[in-house]
């Protein structure tokens, strides 16, 4: 049986986005629909989506600027912009937003439907590469679990896994605070600082089982994670 993939459409005109949601369903896609950017952000960070479909001309907040929030969270999540406009300035900022494909209004669906088949079979194989390997602990980071040795593995919330990624990735090199407070919280304030302080002491309990992991407070510059 084929898996469900869990899709977020942002799209302001009812009639079409009705349209679009209902084919994808008869495709196996459980669709989220948004009728603004600001109900697309909000289901995004609670119903954590596989690929975003956006329509760039939306109100409250509009495609490309909901992509750069989203991006500042998420750098793998495959995004489509969909749209009216036709200059090439805006398509060259929809890629250099982030966006994977952008498709010009009006299109088929089944031209939509194989673009979304291809970004997701791209982004199976990059996920594939994402496990790695930490002392005697397994991170997939794609899963978003940590597992020791053969015990069972243990679910990482979002905000956890991205953390624990890049410390990794940074491995043995100071991850600096300020840029991933930016990246994974949005602003580097105080209260932020705080929340990051927490995780970190989160992930340290999480990585006790080996004593050779460390977490190390670099004061004023960030952490670093070595082994």
């Amino acid at each position: 049986m084929t898996e469900t993939v869990k899709l977020l459409l942002a799209e302001d005109e009812a009639a079409l986005g009705q349209i679009i949601k209902e084919s994808l369903e008869t495709r196996n896609f459980e669709v989220i629909l948004c009728e603004n950017g600001e109900k697309a952000l909000e289901k995004y960070r609670t119903d954590q989506p596989e690929i975003l479909v956006l329509d760039v001309m939306m109100p409250k907040k509009d495609g490309f600027t909901l992509a750069k929030e989203i991006r500042a969270i998420d750098d793998a999540i495959p995004i489509i912009f969909l749209t009216a406009k036709s200059q090439t300035s805006d398509v060259v900022e929809g890629f250099s937003i982030g966006g994977n494909d952008y498709l010009k209004k009006p299109f088929s669906m089944e031209e939509l439907i194989v673009r979304i088949h291809n970004l997701l079979n791209r982004t199976k194989v990059q996920k594939s590469s994402k496990v790695l390997s930490i002392g005697d602990y397994t991170f997939d980071f794609p899963k978003q679990q940590l597992q020791f040795q053969e015990e069972e593995a243990v679910q990482l919330t979002h905000r956890e896994a991205h953390l624990l990624f890049h410390l990794i990735k940074n491995k043995n090199q100071v991850l600096d605070r300020s840029l991933i407070l930016n990246k994974l919280w949005g602003t580097d304030d105080f209260f932020s600082a705080r929340s990051m302080d927490v995780f970190i002491t989160k992930l340290r309990k999480k990585l006790k089982h080996d004593e050779n992991i460390q977490i190390i407070n670099v004061r004023g510059y960030g952490y670093k994670l070595t082994v």
